[in-house]
């Protein structure tokens, strides 16, 4: 695979979408952009552009903090989707279906463009949905609510993503044996915790829980080998700082 230039921060679950009183995931992803008031745009496709997300975005990133839009593609108004995209600080993917999310996208033409804006310094950022559309592959309950392989990401980043890894009991049970099936690199998050790649590399885990983790699996003789992955919580991080 050739990797792909850019940052990605990767969420098992959390920020706005599942701690409206935690922002700590989400101040991190404004933080990253270095800038004062960042331009975000919020990507509600895997949700169908549900109104009372959309209401819930803007409730989080308020205007003292950023300058927000969002980016509809079932009612779309952006006709250069590369142009509006890269004119972006942080574009902010939010949790749903991962399997019809990559289908509008791919009819819209969005997956076309996203490896030029991801280059050009606009960082990409997703919860759930949101973050295993980035990877080659993983497991998702889009399809039905058991839950199935998925085999056509995106493919920005490298390998295979597991989201909700504690608040579904069924992904740790079943997440090895994907792993032994279709191979690694695989990375496992629980809810909270965010993974921050530059140029296809994990160069940060950070939580917004004290005590949630990340896993790493691959493949090694034909063993699937887990390594834990602890994160800097940055609730502790925050307090340190005043």
């Amino acid at each position: 695979m050739t990797v792909q230039a850019g940052q990605i921060i990767v969420m098992g679950g959390g920020g706005f979408t599942m701690e409206p009183d935690n922002p700590l995931l989400d101040d991190y992803a404004l933080a990253a952009t270095g800038r004062h008031r960042p331009r975000v745009c919020f990507v509600p496709t895997a949700a169908g552009d549900a109104a009372g997300y959309i209401e819930r975005f803007y409730d989080a990133f308020p205007d003292d903090l950023c300058e927000p839009t969002y980016l509809s593609l079932f009612s779309r108004k952006v006709d250069d989707l590369a142009a509006f995209l890269s004119a972006q600080d942080l574009v902010y993917v939010g949790g749903g279906n991962t399997v019809n999310l990559l289908a509008v996208w791919r009819a819209q033409g969005l997956d076309r463009v996203l490896p030029q804006v991801l280059a050009g310094g606009t960082i990409f950022c997703g919860v759930s949905a949101g973050a295993l559309c980035w990877f080659q592959r993983g497991i998702t309950d889009s399809y039905s609510p058991d839950l199935k392989p998925l085999t056509n990401g995106l493919g920005l980043l490298e390998g295979a993503f597991c989201p909700h890894y504690d608040s579904d009991p069924r992904r740790p049970f079943l997440w090895p044996d994907f792993v032994a099936r279709h191979g690694g690199p695989a990375i496992a998050a629980q809810d909270g915790v965010a993974l921050h790649y530059v140029d296809g590399k994990i160069v940060r885990a950070v939580t917004s829980r004290p005590d949630a983790k990340a896993f790493r699996y691959d493949v090694v003789d034909g063993d699937v080998r887990e390594e834990t992955i602890t994160p800097v919580y940055l609730g502790r991080e925050a307090a340190e700082r005043v």
